[in-house]
C-alpha cells in the first residue's frame, strides 16, 4: 500500500511526533514554554547580511542589528536608529543625529563612526549603496552623535535608499566589523538590534537561540511594516534547522514548533483542516520567482541560449508546481512585477501559454550549443524552488540539452552562487530564487534589475544601454516619466535576457493558533519583533 503525504503526517502525529525531531530542540533550556517560540525560519549558514543577501541570513540581521531607516506598511521611509534629520538649502549635505539609548549588546554606545563605516561597506555591494557612493564627495563623522553625507549632485531618493529592504538592508554594525571589505564575513554577530544572538547555545545544523535584548530602547510610534518601535513580547526565539518539510509540519503539528516559514503546497489542505494550526500571508504581494542564468560562462554568455530559455518557459506548467492553488500564483510578464505603478507589457510577445520548446531548441543551436553540461543549483529543503528545478532540468532534456541537477540545502547553493567559474571549477549555470514583488518597483536597488555585469548581482548580467538608462532613474521627477523609462528599460531587458521570470507566487507561512502578533510585510523576511505566544 502506498501511503500518501498526508497519511504521513497524519500518522507521524498519531505516533508521537516529538521522535523525529532533533532532541537539541527538546532538551535545550529555556525560559518558560509561552515566553519561548520555536520557528522553522530556513537553512541559516552565513550570518553576515551584508556579505549575501540570502532571506535566512537577512532574517538574522533583523533580529540582531538595527537600521538607519525603515520602510513603513505603505513603503515610506521612516527614521529608526537616526533622531533626527536634516538637508541643506542646496539639497546636498544631509545631516542625521541618532535618538538616544542605542547600545551594542557588549554595553557599548552606537557612536556616528560606526553608522559612517556601516554605509561605506554597504556601499560596496547593495545597488542602492553604490548609486550613494558614486554620488557621494564626503560620509563623515561630525560628532558622537552625529554624521553626514555630502553629495557631489542632489539625489532626491537618498533616504528611500538607505530604507530599502531590497538586498541587502542597511544593517549598522560597529565600527571595527564594519571597517572591512564586505567581501570578509563579520562573525561577532554583534549588533544593538532588539535580539541578542545566544553564541553558547548555537548548534551549528539544528538550532540557533536570539534572546531578548533587555536593554534595547524601541522607538515609541506604534509598530507599522518594518518601523515604529521594535518591542519584544517573548523571551527567546528558538530558530530549528528543520529541513524535511513533512518533519517540520509533524513538529507543528505536535507544538514543537509554532511556526514553519515554507509549509509545502500540497499539505496546505492538511493545515487548514487542523483547528489549532493556520496559514497566514505575511507578504500580501507575493514575491516573482525568477530564473537566474550565469552571464560570465558558457552556453549563457551567448544572448542566444538565453532567450532560448526565454521561450522555452511555460510559466503556466511552473506555476503548477510551485502554486498549485491558482489564488496564490500568477504569471508575471514585466521586469517591474504585476502590481507596481511600472508594470507593462513592452516587448512581451515571447510569452505563450505552453511556452515553445521549437523555438528554444532552434535558438540554442544558433548559440553554437554542443552538449556542453548545464549544471542546474537544487535546493532541496524549499519545495517550491526544489520543484521548479526538477521541472527545468526535464524541459532542458527534452529538446536536447545536457541539464543536470546539483542537489544540496538552500546554503549550499547560497554558497555556489557565488563561484563565477565554469562548472568544471564547482560554477553553476543556472539558479532559481525570487525576491519580493514590491522591490521590483524599485530598480536602483532591486537586485534582479541590475545589469552592471560583475558589479551586479549573481548571474552577473551586463548591458550598457539598459544601465545608461537605470542611471536616469532617481533624477526623474513624475510617475508618467518613470513610466515611459520604465518601457525603455523593459524593451532592452528582453532583447538581451538579463533573467526570466517564473511567475508571482503568494506563499503563506504555517503557524500555531497561538503564535500572534506576526507582522505583515511586503517582503519574504520575517521580523521576530511584536510576536507573542498564548
Amino acid at each position: 500500500m502506498e501511503i500518501s503525504r498526508r497519511s504521513l503526517i497524519k500518522l507521524g502525529m498519531a505516533a508521537g511526533t516529538a521522535l523525529s525531531i532533533p532532541s537539541v530542540l527538546r532538551a535545550q533550556a529555556a525560559p518558560p514554554f509561552e515566553r519561548t517560540v520555536r520557528m522553522a525560519l530556513g537553512d541559516l549558514k552565513v550570518f553576515d547580511p551584508i556579505f549575501t543577501t540570502d532571506t535566512s541570513t537577512q532574517i538574522h540581521g533583523l533580529a540582531i542589528y538595527d537600521t538607519l531607516f525603515a520602510p513603513d506598511s505603505k513603503s515610506l521611509p521612516q527614521p529608526q536608529m537616526v533622531g533626527k534629520w536634516g538637508v541643506s538649502d542646496d539639497k546636498k549635505t544631509y545631516t542625521f543625529e541618532l535618538r538616544d539609548g542605542l547600545a551594542w549588546h557588549d554595553g557599548t554606545p552606537v557612536t556616528a563612526a560606526d553608522c559612517v563605516a556601516s554605509i561605506r561597506r554597504w556601499g560596496q555591494v547593495a545597488s542602492g549603496g553604490q548609486l550613494i557612493m558614486a554620488r557621494a564627495s564626503d560620509i563623515s563623522k561630525k560628532d558622537e552623535k552625529t554624521f553626514t553625507i555630502t553629495l557631489k549632485e542632489p539625489l532626491g531618493l537618498l533616504i528611500d535608499i538607505l530604507a530599502t529592504i531590497s538586498g541587502s538592508l542597511l544593517y549598522i554594525m560597529p565600527e571595527k566589523d564594519a571597517d572591512r571589505p564586505a567581501t570578509e564575513q563579520v562573525t561577532t554577530n554583534i549588533g544593538s538590534g532588539p535580539f541578542t544572538f545566544n553564541k553558547d547555545l548555537a548548534k551549528p545544523g539544528a538550532t540557533f537561540t536570539y534572546d531578548r535584548n533587555e536593554k534595547y530602547v524601541p522607538r515609541k510610534e506604534a509598530s507599522d511594516g518594518f518601523a515604529g518601535g521594535k518591542i519584544v513580547k517573548v523571551d527567546r526565539v528558538i530558530w530549528d534547522g528543520i529541513a524535511d518539510d513533512q518533519t517540520a509540519l509533524a513538529a507543528l503539528q505536535a507544538s514543537e514548533l509554532d511556526f514553519v516559514r515554507f509549509p509545502p503546497a500540497d499539505l496546505y489542505s492538511t493545515i487548514e483542516s487542523d483547528s489549532s494550526l493556520a496559514l497566514q500571508v505575511l507578504n500580501k504581494s507575493g514575491v516573482d520567482m525568477c530564473l537566474r542564468m550565469n552571464h560570465l560562462q558558457t552556453p549563457f554568455a551567448n544572448v542566444k541560449a538565453r532567450q532560448a530559455m526565454l521561450h522555452l518557459i511555460d510559466q503556466e506548467a511552473f506555476l503548477r508546481v510551485t502554486a498549485p492553488d491558482s489564488k496564490y500564483g500568477h504569471p508575471v510578464t514585466s521586469i517591474f512585477g504585476n502590481t507596481t505603478p511600472y508594470s507593462n507589457d513592452e516587448n512581451t510577445s515571447w510569452h505563450k501559454k505552453g511556452g515553445d520548446p521549437e523555438k528554444a531548441k532552434q535558438l540554442f543551436n544558433e548559440a553554437g550549443y554542443a552538449g556542453e553540461k548545464i549544471v542546474i543549483l537544487q535546493p532541496t529543503n524549499w519545495a517550491a524552488g526544489n520543484s521548479a528545478s526538477q521541472l527545468l532540468a526535464e524541459n532542458l532534456r527534452k529538446i536536447g540539452i545536457n541539464a543536470e541537477l546539483a542537489p544540496s540545502d538552500w546554503g549550499g547553493v547560497a554558497a555556489r552562487r557565488a563561484n563565477k567559474g565554469p562548472v568544471e571549477s564547482g560554477g553553476w549555470s543556472i539558479f532559481i530564487t525570487d525576491d519580493p514583488e514590491p522591490v521590483q518597483a524599485d530598480p536602483i536597488s532591486a537586485v534582479f534589475l541590475n545589469a552592471s555585469g560583475e558589479k551586479g548581482w549573481f548571474g552577473w548580467p551586463k548591458n550598457d544601454e539598459y544601465e545608461a538608462l537605470r542611471a536616469k532613474w532617481p533624477d526623474v521627477e513624475t510617475l508618467d516619466e518613470r513610466k515611459a523609462l520604465a518601457r525603455k528599460m523593459q524593451q532592452i531587458w528582453w532583447e538581451f535576457v538579463g533573467d526570466v521570470r517564473l511567475g508571482q507566487i503568494v506563499t503563506p507561512i504555517g503557524r500555531r493558533q497561538s503564535l500572534t502578533g506576526l507582522i505583515e510585510v511586503s517582503s519574504d523576511v520575517v521580523p521576530l519583533w511584536n510576536i507573542e505566544k498564548a
